[in-house]
């Protein structure tokens, strides 16, 4: 945990200070050791979030990018009582989880169901192979006309597979806490995926990280993907009319010939 009350105020974890769960209001400790991300952690070892993680580096270095009054906002489930912590929750109600380490697929459907207005921001480092992959898999990203939108033909072969059944956009961060001088460098954008899938194509977004931070902040996220969304479900739909059309004539056809013989 970033944050905990300390006489009413928002605070960081120091040495030696003591605090209270923003959350719960229970008791929480401050740890400053030297290999983990200073942090706060409950006293009776539980915390009251089921799907809390430990943070690391790259957690607080992407939460920080936002006002601290908009970190770790918990939001209470009003079906189960449970308290849920989002790692960012923006005045415009948009939900920004930034995922480090692996989450079953049964998780990952509860939060988005849970948050549902939100996006995932995924650490595209802590494994080895996935940004290799991501690049020996650029064949099949084919540019369209608009700027920075690509569709994937196959985006099992490029992309983390425990993400391509996302509900919600799905943020690849290939650079984590590390950086390169080159400003072309294709670890520099985040890519986004989006969750409409037709004819085993999925659709990416190229998008500059101050893009991502600055529309997210003043609500422009929110807005652009929404018309990304609409558009791409026109398109499936279509797509769909066309396919159903086709097999209509097919199976016409195939009346047809067994007529005539």
């Amino acid at each position: 945990m970033h944050f905990a009350l300390n006489n009413d105020e928002l605070v960081e974890a120091q040495t030696g200070l003591n605090g209270s769960c923003r959350g719960c209001g229970e008791l929480v400790i401050a740890k400053c050791g030297t290999v983990r991300v200073h942090h706060w952690a409950h006293k009776s070892l539980e915390m009251c979030d089921k799907w809390w993680e430990t943070e690391t580096e790259w957690h607080r270095s992407w939460k920080n990018n936002f006002p601290h009054l908009w970190q770790e906002c918990f939001m209470p489930d009003i079906q189960t009582g449970e308290k849920h912590i989002a790692d960012v929750r923006t005045d415009h109600g948009l939900v920004i989880e930034f995922q480090h380490s692996h989450l079953k697929p049964e998780e990952r459907t509860a939060r988005e169901n849970f948050y549902q207005n939100m996006v995932w921001v995924v650490n595209g480092t802590r494994l080895v192979h996935d940004y290799p992959r991501f690049l020996k898999g650029q064949n099949h990203i084919l540019p369209t006309s608009q700027l920075g939108i690509s569709h994937i033909s196959h985006p099992d072969k490029c992309l983390p597979s425990a993400w391509l059944n996302s509900s919600v956009p799905v943020l690849f961060d290939f650079l984590g806490t590390g950086s390169v001088n080159n400003h072309l460098d294709s670890r520099n954008p985040l890519y986004c995926l989006f969750p409409v899938r037709f004819a085993r194509r999925a659709t990416l977004a190229r998008i500059p990280r101050s893009a991502f931070i600055k529309t997210t902040i003043n609500g422009e996220w929110s807005v652009r993907v929404d018309g990304i969304m609409k558009e791409l479900l026109k398109a499936k739909e279509e797509w769909e009319n066309q396919e159903n059309n086709t097999e209509r004539l097919w199976q016409m056809h195939k009346l047809q010939m067994s007529r005539s013989r």
